[in-house]
């Protein structure tokens, strides 16, 4: 499936959320297949639906809790993760949950992401809120 980028203001939230599915979907099967390039293309797409959620009155970011069950593993991580802002204690468990699963790579990538939360783990350029 190829995402090109589309007018995101017309959409539903409903819309973005599975959009937002769709392309965290397919940023898994990147990865699997080692296709960094499609995994970045994927990456800026992921960030236009994020822009456009977060636009929204009310920042509508936290409509993609509705993704925490997703039966796809990098979408419920991708989830989580972007909806640390506006849901930080579901997204948390969820991270939790995500790490202790050992589904790798995810299972890393949520490890990371909670020490990152925890102030265990400075990254170079980014500057605490």
């Amino acid at each position: 499936m190829i995402f090109r980028k589309i007018r995101l203001d017309t959409m539903s939230v409903d819309q973005l959320v599975g959009r937002f599915a769709a392309i965290t979907a397919a940023q898994d099967d990147a990865l699997l297949g080692h296709e960094l390039t499609k995994f970045n293309r994927l990456f800026d797409r992921m960030l236009e639906v994020l822009e456009e959620l977060k636009g929204r009155p009310g920042d509508q970011r936290r409509a993609l809790m509705a993704l925490y069950d997703y039966p796809n593993m990098q979408v419920r991580l991708k989830a989580a993760i972007h909806t640390r802002e506006v849901l930080p204690v579901e997204a948390r468990r969820q991270i939790e949950a995500i790490a202790e699963s050992h589904w790798m790579p995810q299972a890393g990538d949520a490890g990371m992401a909670l020490a990152v939360m925890d102030g265990d783990l400075k990254l170079t350029g980014i500057k605490p809120e």
